[in-house]
């Protein structure tokens, strides 16, 4: 099992990969995830607007997004590796960033469109 600070140096690693801004998503924070992605489906999409409060500003899902209201639950980030340990690594890119991962896939990439979300 990786510690925290082994999390934090994956982290880090795929920032410098990207060329992207390290913003740490604490472990007490929370994220923004679909259930879906417990179901283990693929693809998982993550995308990072400005947090607020406790929240780091990621909202994750697999597949397909929907529009409903409950479409996300609040996890704290202490919890990901009991849904997907795949998705920690990406947790330190910047607000504005996204990823789409798969088996065998990976997209990175920065969308300042983001930026202007809440």
């Amino acid at each position: 099992m990786m510690t925290n600070a082994d999390s934090i140096q994956e982290q880090m690693q795929m920032c410098q990969k990207y060329n992207a801004d390290y913003v740490p998503s604490e472990l007490h924070h929370k994220i923004g995830i679909a259930w879906n992605v417990k179901e283990k489906l693929e693809p998982i999409h993550g995308m990072r607007i400005q947090p607020e409060g406790d929240t780091t500003g990621w909202y994750i899902w697999a597949d397909e997004y929907l529009e409903a209201d409950d479409f996300f639950v609040p996890l704290h980030v202490t919890h990901i590796d009991n849904w997907d340990p795949k998705i920690k690594k990406y947790l330190g890119l910047a607000p504005g960033w996204r990823f789409v991962i798969a088996e065998d896939y990976e997209d990175v990439w920065f969308d300042e469109q983001l930026l202007n979300r809440s």
